[in-house]
């Protein structure tokens, strides 16, 4: 597969290429990864590309898609070739520090959002006193795009990577609102069950995650472009896909308020299990399963019993 240097490569026929040459070797959303890379390339918005779609490309544009393209169809993501991703509107940095930002993921921020606009004492469309933490917190997306939207929220978000920390900085800050998240090394809980300020104990409006949560029989299934570049850190949890959801449920009581909100994205194999765990936790009702923009069931919700 090449771009012979001696025609003239307009970016309609580029696209064109890219898109074929990305669906015939069964990549995802070909047409939009075609996109990206040509607008990395060509260091322009999408819509640029067909506002201009007969331009030339120059060679120096055309060995840059090549070597890019070579890249793709070896399963390197394209997020991570172009560093940015689009996440609820918003385009976040991105690399193999931290997981790229899917749709599924984007359930636990509409779901959010809708309760905050509804339930009394949750800060309405503005989020006004609500305060919040993103467990796994990762390029931060759950709690960048939440407090973007919320403008008077406040977020507390934790990694066990000071890598992805950086990552989520980078956002926090790319996205304004730096000033209105504090950014905490550790693993899951423990900085803020530990924290001597008692800054999170029960005073949390809602504690969002998107952990690892890979169980490990699915592991030789998990697609290549994930497998083989995003961080394991991030993806694997044991043999059940538990090892994190877990400890949450059990914990999480005890940083949220009477009413507050648990949302976290579980794989859909483990939804009967998570369920489960969630119903028998005590100071948890309400427990249930919200499905993702594919219908799968993906993200557990409860929230905490009021106190008697």
């Amino acid at each position: 597969m090449s771009v012979a240097t001696s025609e003239t490569w307009t970016t309609r026929k580029l696209l064109a290429w890219m898109s074929e040459a990305f669906t015939r070797n069964k990549l995802d959303s070909p047409r939009l990864m075609s996109e990206m890379l040509m607008s990395h390339v060509l260091g322009c918005q999408r819509l640029r590309l067909y506002m201009e779609p007969d331009r030339p490309a120059t060679e120096l544009e055309k060995k840059a898609l090549r070597d890019l393209v070579a890249r793709a169809i070896k399963h390197e993501p394209v997020q991570y070739l172009v560093g940015e991703c689009v996440f609820f509107g918003l385009t976040f940095t991105v690399d193999k520090r931290v997981l790229i930002p899917r749709p599924a993921t984007q359930t636990i921020v509409e779901y959010v959002l809708q309760h905050a606009r509804t339930a009394p004492g949750f800060g309405g469309t503005a989020g006004e006193g609500v305060f919040f933490a993103d467990v796994c917190t990762g390029s931060s997306c759950i709690a960048t795009s939440l407090l973007y939207t919320m403008k008077q929220a406040r977020a507390v978000a934790t990694d066990i990577s000071p890598e992805a920390l950086a990552v989520a900085r980078l956002n926090a800050i790319r996205h304004g609102v730096i000033d209105r998240i504090e950014l905490v090394e550790g693993d899951l809980l423990a900085p803020l069950l530990a924290d001597p300020t008692t800054r999170a104990n029960e005073s949390l409006h809602y504690l969002v995650s998107n952990p690892p949560y890979i169980p490990d029989h699915e592991w030789d299934a998990v697609e290549p472009n994930v497998k083989n570049h995003e961080p394991h850190l991030a993806l694997r949890a044991g043999p059940d896909g538990l090892d994190y959801v877990a400890p949450l449920i059990e914990n999480a009581p005890r940083l949220l308020r009477p009413g507050g909100l648990l949302l976290i994205e579980i794989a859909s194999s483990t939804a009967d299990k998570v369920l489960g765990l969630a119903e028998a936790q005590p100071q948890l009702e309400g427990a249930r399963i919200l499905p993702d923009i594919d219908n799968l069931p993906r993200v557990l919700v409860a929230s905490k019993r009021p106190t008697a």
